[in-house]
């Protein structure tokens, strides 16, 4: 029994370790005045810059996920994660962008 709970426990933190798919990747908050300053053009460029960035992110995520899933199965070892290809954090920030973005987009009344 207690073999059991162990390989439970250690099978949940084997998964909890794996890299999470990009839509499960809350952003962070960027500050009010990060794109203050810009234009409705300049911010229409820049958030296309940004999604451009979290596409990039976002298939390398997806990569990283399935091979952590993969090594898991075969190693019991998120492999991509420990080598550091997991991006959670990169995906974040380009989510943080886009929102602050779209806020001053909308302050703006940008079309």
């Amino acid at each position: 029994m207690r073999f059991f709970l162990s390989l439970a426990m250690a099978s949940a933190m084997l998964v909890a370790a794996c890299a999470k798919q990009p839509e499960n990747i809350a952003a962070v908050e960027i500050g009010q005045n990060e794109y203050r300053g810009y234009s409705c053009k300049q911010l229409s460029d820049t958030k296309l810059a940004q999604a451009q960035n979290l596409e990039n992110l976002s298939a390398a995520q997806k990569s990283a996920a399935s091979g952590d899933a993969v090594g898991v199965f075969l190693l019991g070892l998120p492999v991509s994660s420990m080598s550091g290809n997991d991006k959670e954090t990169a995906i974040a920030v380009a989510k943080g962008h886009i929102q602050s973005i779209e806020r001053e987009q909308a302050r703006k009344n940008c079309k």
